[in-house]
């Protein structure tokens, strides 16, 4: 055909298959993956296996709004729009850049500071349990240390909780967006 790209050369596809990782992830891990292991593994279990996930979800989390705004793709009536100069025109401001935005911004807290500091606290909660010769999770009472201890890692699980539905509430809000692009 005259005109026309190879397709993977386009940028098309790959905005797609990163939006689709992206959201497919998000959902997955967050009402299938995780729900399902902590019901089935122990906690020793669930705790080692979510250490190993978190960096490797929170970085996708991370990186792909990155690639969705790279690979944002022009339209025929908007030829010029395209990547990241499409996506910071101001005609797409609510549309696109807040939600990448919120994503990434959302990905990089639980990856820099909120997971780590989740984990950190993980460790010195079962370094407590040593002392106290008590898990964290047994009925109280337990020593002052756990009890600041287990506030804490709720407190970091919560706002690690509230950081991801927020990155899977933009991910569906950037899909409106990108769907009404193909009426």
């Amino acid at each position: 055909m005259a005109g026309s790209s190879l397709p993977v050369l386009s940028p098309g596809p790959y905005h797609i298959l990163s939006y689709g990782t992206l959201l497919g992830t998000t959902f997955f891990h967050t009402f299938v993956g995780g729900i399902v292991s902590y019901q089935v593994l122990t906690r020793p279990q669930f705790a080692a296996l979510m250490a190993k996930i978190f960096p490797v979800y929170f970085s996708m989390q991370t990186a792909l709004p990155v690639v969705i705004a790279l690979t944002y793709p022009a339209t025929s009536y908007r030829p010029g729009l395209s990547g990241v100069t499409g996506v910071l025109d101001s005609s797409n401001r609510w549309s696109v850049l807040v939600p990448l935005a919120a994503i990434f911004a959302s990905g990089l807290a639980n990856l820099a500071v909120v997971g780590p500091a989740t984990t950190k606290c993980m460790n010195e909660r079962r370094l407590q349990e040593k002392k106290d010769g008590k898990k964290s999770h047994d009925a109280p009472p337990h020593s002052q240390e756990m009890a600041a201890l287990n506030k804490k890692f709720s407190t970091l699980h919560g706002v690690s909780s509230l950081l991801n539905l927020g990155t899977f509430i933009a991910t569906v809000a950037y899909g409106f967006s990108l769907a009404a692009r193909l009426d």
